[in-house]
């Protein structure tokens, strides 16, 4: 699943930083690190049965090895952001990288699950100050006559990545076998040092645009309410389904800290949440529907590469030719949709498209037994991406224009973090709901076998049977609702945001 969320902007500088021999390097150090960001987000669902299978992991390791990555950047994004402008674009963009980095080394030489959880979690702090930066730098070093071409470069090298990421990956692991997927990481290396060494030896350093305070306490209680959250929902990793006491008293006091939190921010000199944005209620149609259907792709994105790979014997180079259309679709249609949502509102745009993405995810509900990649999965991707390229401009048109243009950096940072929440509870909470199904059509809890986890040995024919209907009825389970929740995210969209005769 590509990285499709709106792009987090910073407030933008009066005047530039950078000398204009030096802007060319400012652009090739941004590319380079959200190529980083877009590769490892849309190879690791590809990734993840080979990575289940070469460290033993079980279903909640794996959902945890994405989810200690997006707690992290989820709740640190809008203080990474404002990180910029209090201490410098360049040192905070660098810093992010580095730890990037050095967590990308270690999870690419991570021995056991757990230490790659940790790995990952890094990693995730290190995106949350990488990430906003990337853009923001670019717009603060080139004029703002050159700004679009530059930014246009940018969108369309991130592009490129988000499409070839996943296939070049597939084959990877189809080629080299499973424990290739440390070369997800690897190959962060090369590509963060290229980065730094730009920064460092062509950019010159940037003055900060203000004495803006970081919101630490607003981090730390949302980071812990999340976190309570996905323990929750996902548990630690010993039982498949987390028992019900163990999901209330998690998410019980996850609730608290929520709590805490909104409190905290209508109390904070300059909160990371400015709680009074969602008297809008375009920005708060758009924010809620960003969190249902930006649910539904993640909990897609990361369940169906595990089903067809683990579930169906499909090559992880097929898997990820499954995932070519939506990144396409969204190239090729982005501007497009972009024009007629200045023309008819984004309202009836996002609404008809989220509505194709609902007819996509019911479709791979119903042709899930058949294990048709080609005839099947491939063609509903393209209904589900032709859908997403409805949505994700005008849904930022939607954002954007929702509040004044002095709010539309924090108004793009929020819905950005919205979108990265969505997907941390989508992957804890689905991952129950096909363990549920999964353990209920087999009868029960079976030692060796979990949804989405390789066999590694040849089963008995009737049980294999089993296994492979058990796969089939949880990752159905997974696209009913998910289709759902994208018809309750067309409806919001129609509902709250502009329409136009």
């Amino acid at each position: 699943m590509t990285d499709s969320a709106p792009t987090t902007l910073q407030s933008e500088a009066p005047a530039t930083f950078c000398p204009a021999p030096a802007r060319i390097f400012v652009l090739a150090a941004a590319i380079l690190a959200s190529s980083m960001a877009f590769i490892d987000g849309s190879v690791l669902s590809i990734a993840t049965p080979a990575i289940r299978a070469n460290l033993g992991a079980t279903l909640s390791d794996a959902q945890w090895i994405s989810n200690g990555y997006m707690l992290f950047l989820a709740s640190l994004l809008l203080i990474g952001g404002a990180a910029g402008d209090r201490f410098g674009l360049k040192r905070v963009f660098s810093a992010g990288i580095g730890v990037f980095v050095i967590a990308s080394v270690a999870s690419a030489l991570a021995p056991t699950p757990q230490l790659l959880i940790a790995a990952r979690a890094v990693q995730g702090m290190g995106a949350a100050f990488m990430v906003p930066s990337s853009l923001a730098i670019i717009a603060k070093a080139y004029p703002r006559d050159q700004r679009g071409w530059a930014i246009g470069i940018w969108a369309s090298a991130s592009s490129l990545t988000t499409i070839l990421g996943p296939v070049i990956g597939g084959f990877v692991l189809t080629i080299f076998g499973e424990w290739s997927w440390r070369l997800v990481f690897a190959i962060n290396l090369p590509l963060g040092l290229a980065a730094l060494a730009l920064l460092f030896w062509r950019v010159p350093d940037d003055r900060p645009t203000g004495d803006r305070r970081l919101d630490v306490l607003g981090g730390v209680l949302i980071t812990f309410a999340l976190g309570l959250f996905a323990l929750g929902l996902t548990g630690d990793g010993s039982q498949s389904v987390p028992p019900l006491a163990h999901v209330l008293g998690f998410c019980g006091v996850g609730v608290a800290l929520f709590v805490a939190f909104l409190f905290w921010e209508t109390r904070a000199r300059q909160p990371m949440l400015p709680l009074g944005l969602f008297r809008n209620r375009s920005f708060s149609g758009a924010n809620a529907l960003t969190f249902a259907l930006y649910f539904s792709l993640a909990a897609i994105g990361f369940y169906l590469p595990m089903t067809m790979i683990a579930g169906w014997g499909v090559s992880p180079a097929v898997a990820a030719l499954a995932s070519l259309p939506l990144g396409i679709a969204l190239t090729l249609l982005s501007s497009f949709t972009g024009k007629l949502a200045d023309v008819y509102g984004p309202g009836p745009l996002i609404a008809g498209g989220a509505t194709l993405v609902a007819l996509a995810f019911a479709g791979l509900a119903l042709t899930a037994p058949l294990h048709n990649v080609w005839f099947a999965v491939i063609p509903l991707n393209v209904v589900m991406g032709v859908g997403m390229g409805f949505v994700v401009s005008p849904l930022s048109t939607a954002v954007m224009t929702s509040l004044p243009d002095a709010d539309s950096g924090i108004a793009s940072g929020v819905n950005n973090a919205v979108a990265r929440v969505a997907g941390l509870l989508a992957v804890a909470l689905m991952g129950s709901v096909a363990a549920l199904v999964f353990n209920a059509m087999m009868g029960g809890a079976v030692d060796g076998l979990s949804f989405g986890l390789p066999t590694s040995q040849a089963l008995p024919p009737e049980t294999e049977a089993a296994r492979i209907a058990a796969t089939n009825g949880a990752f159905a389970a997974v696209a009913w609702t998910t289709a759902g929740l994208s018809l309750v995210s067309a409806a919001i969209a129609w509902v709250t945001l502009e329409r136009r005769r």
